[in-house]
């Protein structure tokens, strides 16, 4: 069995060559895999479904050939379903609910030869950012045990934090693969609106805003897995723009000249921190000194009409989720099936006039070209991922009593990276600066819609410059 120490120096890429030529096994990586999981995830509460049986006939019964074989691998237990196991989303109605396929990213995930040995904590039907939720518990930050890894992502992000797997699957709906990447410290790319397929029962995740990708150490990783799982697929309702080459080809190319646009002024009026500030200016400085254009511009919103707009949005597809659910079970959905802030969306859902949602995706669709327009003049938009450092576990609970603070304390967190699952457009969090309490301050660079290859090319020079691999949490 690999050591761990020499384990957690390893990118997924790098596993993989190792087991294609032969110096390892893919039943030695996943035995070093399961070994640090036993030794930390008692403290930090990642991964709560365990799929070892599954994992371990992958192995036995040998594994595609494909760019990732044998590197252990993890799901996040929402938008992800793995034949004969349990997808919960922290929804207690789907508890017992064995899923009868694999989703089409899963089975992309299978072909790319990636072994799944559990499922990692979300918040309930991944509506915080922060992984707290009645049916798991609190998902804890490797940096810190008494703050939040983020959401809705945040198991994901804490096991790769922990050095569980270097890389784990994410999805981001409204920020919920960059907030717990900055919260623990990793790259973490939301791919542009349908890069990777949401099938096949789904076509679009909160109309078009949730997508998913990976929370990783390396910005390769990213690409290699976005290589594997990108492409439109049989019958989705819309496609991303094709990509000029293989992703993993532009993390080797360089960014060339680009033109960034600086901003710390969040879409709707709340403070920012002084930490997440010092993280802009400190990332734009380094730009600047690798030969980029920066300067100071935002685009011109209405945050709170965005926002608004949003919230019909969400809470329609949160109530036909749970409808759905409990529909299967034979019965209504209850009050008590659910958390106190997933049964608000509900009932917002069932106030709400049905013309209400048209207006609200004809909002966001405006919001898409306001901020293309505003992109015509940039390459890229530089802002903080949250306005906060990582919370102290507890701010965000869902069942918290008084609902209107836990939302104006959520708002305050994670005022900035929505807007771009609206527009639709590649926005990703680089782990550039940590600050004097040792916490990760992430910041967050978001490109025009369909070129993630800025992005990886951008993160490659950033990396090589500022680099963060080898930071490792103090677990």
């Amino acid at each position: 069995m690999l050591n761990f120490a020499e384990y957690r120096k390893h990118d997924a890429l790098s596993l993989a060559e190792l087991v294609k030529t032969k110096q390892v096994t893919p039943e030695e990586l996943l035995n070093t895999a399961l070994a640090r999981a036993a030794q930390v995830n008692p403290k930090i509460n990642a991964i709560v479904i365990d799929h070892e049986h599954v994992a371990r006939k992958q192995v036995k019964d040998g594994l595609p050939q494909g760019p990732l074989t044998g590197v252990p691998y993890l799901l996040k237990d929402l938008g992800a379903t793995l034949k004969g196991t349990v997808t919960t989303g922290s929804l207690s109605l789907y508890r017992e609910t064995v899923a009868q396929a694999d989703t089409t990213f899963v089975e992309r995930c299978r072909q790319a030869g990636l072994v799944i040995f559990g499922k990692t904590h979300s918040p309930e039907l991944g509506l915080s950012p922060s992984s707290e939720s009645r049916m798991f518990g609190a998902t804890r930050n490797p940096w810190n045990l008494d703050h939040i890894a983020g959401g809705s992502s945040g198991g994901a992000a804490a096991a790769v934090a922990a050095g569980i797997i270097p890389t784990a699957h994410a999805t981001d709906g409204g920020g919920s693969i960059r907030i717990p990447a900055a919260c623990c410290g990793l790259f973490g790319l939301k791919p542009t609106r349908a890069r990777t397929p949401m099938g096949p029962k789904r076509g679009e995740g909160w109309g078009g805003a949730s997508i998913a990708h990976v929370v990783s150490r390396s910005v390769r990783d990213s690409a290699a897995f976005l290589d594997a799982t990108a492409g439109v697929a049989p019958g989705d309702p819309y496609a991303a723009p094709a990509q000029a080459r293989p992703f993993l080809d532009e993390v080797k190319a360089a960014p060339g000249r680009l033109r960034i646009a600086v901003s710390t002024t969040p879409p709707i009026p709340t403070p920012v921190h002084p930490d997440a500030i010092a993280a802009v200016k400190d990332a734009a400085k380094l730009c600047e000194s690798l030969g980029h254009i920066v300067e100071e511009a935002t685009p011109a919103i209405n945050g709170m009409e965005i926002m608004a707009a949003q919230g019909v949005v969400i809470s329609a597809n949160v109530a036909f989720t749970v409808d759905e659910a409990a529909e299967a079970l034979g019965r209504k959905a209850r009050p008590e099936d659910v958390e106190r802030a997933t049964w608000f969306r509900v009932e917002n859902a069932r106030k709400t006039d049905s013309s209400a949602y048209a207006r609200a995706m004809n909002t966001l669709h405006y919001l898409g070209r306001t901020v293309a327009a505003f992109m015509e003049g940039y390459d890229i938009i530089l802002q903080p991922t949250a306005a906060q450092p990582p919370l102290k576990l507890g701010i965000l609970n869902m069942e918290r009593q008084d609902l209107g603070e836990m939302f104006r304390e959520m708002i305050s967190f994670i005022p900035y990276t929505g807007i771009y699952n609206l527009t639709g457009q590649p926005s990703a969090n680089f782990p550039l600066h940590w600050n004097a309490a040792g916490l990760p301050i992430g910041t967050m660079f978001t490109a025009r819609f369909g070129d993630e290859a800025t992005l990886f090319r951008l993160g490659a020079q950033l990396e090589q410059a500022r680099p963060w691999k080898d930071k490792y949490a103090p677990l």
